[in-house]
């Protein structure tokens, strides 16, 4: 048995998804490091998890900047702990036609759910393989498996995240680091959402929409998982969602 202190860094805790996988793993007593770009909603997910008895801690850092993650992770390990965790769930879904999408909305979509994907990913994994062990865990959506109309920006930054995980599998399983990635395949019940899209909350059943703690277990249990049986990829929908 390790002595090492349990920590788990969500990059991209929002106030939804990624703020519910960071509770959950509080809850299994994972010293939490919760990052964002910008915002305030990082004190609210802190003292959200120190109410509930765990600890956590916010850092505001843009993860498209390879400076700004290899720093980040220096100090998490120097002042937190070695990480046993590390969660990426950066998104990046806008909506253009191929005709008004620009080089600079391409751009910045795909270092925002792709590049930035690569700088965490690599940054684990220099810090978990010495040590033999390790979770990595990259949000998908249905855009990694299955462009749409509109969405060539998005879907291609998702496509490559899916690659870097399949590769970074590949190569980091044998030395013992879990890599998986966790396809979000149906809308997540978030306050964007509700605007966004009314009708699905009109025309479907409570449980027909994504619910961000349902999500949050699905991240944890892959990390449960024993070794003998991991999972690379799982994909959770609604149980109304046609696909």
């Amino acid at each position: 048995m390790t002595t090492e202190p349990k920590v788990a860094l969500v990059v991209g805790a929002g106030d939804y998804l990624g703020g519910a996988v960071a509770r959950r793993f509080a809850r299994e007593g994972y010293a939490i490091c919760a990052t964002r770009r910008r915002g305030k909603g990082l004190d609210d997910l802190v003292r959200q998890i120190e109410a509930e008895g765990g600890r956590a801690r916010g850092f505001y850092s843009d993860a498209r900047k390879e400076d700004e993650v290899a720093a980040l992770f220096e100090t998490i390990e120097r002042e937190v702990g070695p990480l046993g965790v590390v969660v990426f769930n950066v998104g990046g879904n806008v909506r253009f036609g191929i005709r008004e999408t620009t080089t600079r909305v391409y751009t910045k979509v795909w270092e925002m759910a792709c590049l930035a994907g690569f700088l965490v990913g690599r940054e684990a994994a220099r810090r978990m393989a010495p040590r033999g062990r390790g979770t990595i865990l990259f949000t998908g959506a249905t855009a990694s498996v299955r462009g749409g109309v509109g969405y060539a920006a998005f879907a291609g930054a998702k496509h490559g995240l899916r690659a870097l995980a399949q590769s970074m599998a590949r190569e980091l399983g044998p030395e013992g680091i879990h890599v998986a990635h966790v396809v979000i395949d149906g809308p997540i019940d978030t306050a964007s959402t509700r605007e966004l899209f009314p009708q699905w909350f009109e025309e479907r059943p409570a449980d027909g929409v994504l619910q961000p703690d349902d999500i949050a277990e699905i991240y944890w249990n892959l990390h449960a998982q024993p070794r003998s049986a991991w999972t690379h990829e799982v994909d959770v929908r609604p149980y109304v969602e046609p696909w």
